[in-house]
Parts: structure tokens; C-alpha cells; sequence
């Protein structure tokens, strides 16, 4: 039987890796948001900045 090439599959994954973080790189360079990401930066929305749109859990309205 022959021997696993561990090396083989340790290398695939490392390039595996590098091009996930050279697409998400990328994907940044060119100013597209990420998943969760809602793209704006803060101030941006409208209304007072910095007031929070909800009031925090736990506080009485």
C-alpha cells in the first residue's frame, strides 16, 4: 500500500488559503461590501450621528 503524501495536502490547502485571502483582498481593493459587511461607513444613514437607531436592551422606553 502506498504512503499518503501529507506534504501534497498540506501544500493544496496553504494555496487554498493565499487565494482566499488574495480574493478577499481584492473584493475590498474594489470597495464591494462583505457578507454581514452593510457597506457604509458611519454618519452615512441620515438622522443625529452617533445616536443609536434602537435604544440598548435592558433600558426602559
Amino acid at each position: 500500500m502506498a504512503t499518503p503524501n501529507y506534504s501534497y495536502e498540506k501544500r493544496q490547502k496553504e494555496l487554498a488559503k493565499k487565494r482566499k485571502k488574495e480574493d478577499k483582498l481584492k473584493r475590498k481593493a474594489d470597495g464591494k461590501p462583505e457578507d454581514g459587511d452593510e457597506g457604509g461607513t458611519e454618519g452615512e444613514a441620515g438622522g443625529v450621528e452617533g445616536a443609536p437607531e434602537t435604544p440598548p436592551a435592558g433600558t426602559p422606553s
